[in-house]
C-alpha cells in the first residue's frame, strides 16, 4: 500500500494548539489548504484495499464534514452507495440522534437512512478522542445495524485501541499519528 504522499502531506501540515491539545492541520482531516486529486485517490485506493475482505455490505456511512470526500471517492471507487450522519436534524420518522463529545466539542449528530439489519462500512478522516464514533456505534447497535468495520485514514491518538476493546468491531487506520507542538510522527499501518 504506498501511501507516500499522505505521509509527506502530514509531515509538512502546520500544527496549531487548542488549549493542550496539538492540532494538526491536514487536507484529509480539515480541507485545508485543499485535497489534491492525487491525495485523495492514494487514500481512497488504500482504504478500499483495507474495506474489501469486508465485503458484501449494503453501505457506507460517514460522519459530517470531512469524511464525506472519503465516503463520496470510496463510493465511486467501489459501486457502493453511502450516507452521512448529519449535523442537523430534519425530523424524519426513523432519525436517531446521537450525542457525541470529542476532546474539543460536544455536539447531536443525527442518522437518516439506516435501517435495521442494514450492513454497513463506516468511513471517516480521523480518529482523536474516540467520542464520536463511540456514540455513533453505540446509536447503531441499538438500532440494530450491523457494523462490520470501521476505517479511518488518520488515527490521532490511542482511541482506536481503547474502542477496539469496547466493542468486537474492527476499527482500523491507514496511519497513526502524535502530534507535539513542533511535529508530527507517523507509523503506517501495514
Amino acid at each position: 500500500m504506498n501511501l507516500s504522499e499522505l505521509i509527506s502531506s502530514l509531515q509538512k501540515a502546520p500544527i496549531v494548539n487548542k488549549g493542550d491539545y496539538h492540532y494538526v492541520i491536514h487536507p484529509i482531516t480539515d480541507g485545508i489548504p485543499h485535497i489534491t486529486p492525487s491525495l485523495l485517490k492514494e487514500v481512497t485506493i488504500a482504504l478500499k484495499e483495507k474495506i474489501m475482505p469486508y465485503t458484501p455490505f449494503d453501505k457506507l456511512v460517514t460522519m459530517e464534514a470531512m469524511g464525506i470526500p472519503l465516503a463520496s471517492s470510496l463510493s465511486l471507487e467501489m459501486n457502493i452507495p453511502f450516507t452521512i450522519i448529519r449535523k442537523r436534524s430534519y425530523k424524519l420518522p426513523d432519525e436517531h440522534p446521537v450525542k457525541q463529545k470529542t476532546g474539543y466539542s460536544e455536539a447531536t449528530l443525527f442518522i437518516n437512512g439506516l435501517q435495521k439489519n442494514d450492513s454497513i462500512v463506516i468511513v471517516d478522516d480521523v480518529l482523536s478522542t474516540g467520542g464520536t464514533l463511540k456514540a455513533v456505534l453505540h446509536t447503531l447497535k441499538q438500532m440494530n445495524v450491523n457494523v462490520k468495520a470501521v476505517f479511518v485514514a488518520v488515527d490521532k491518538g490511542v482511541a482506536a485501541n481503547s474502542l477496539s476493546s469496547d466493542t468486537t468491531i474492527p476499527i482500523e487506520s491507514l496511519v497513526h499519528i502524535s502530534v507535539s507542538e513542533k511535529n508530527v510522527h507517523i507509523d503506517t499501518n501495514d
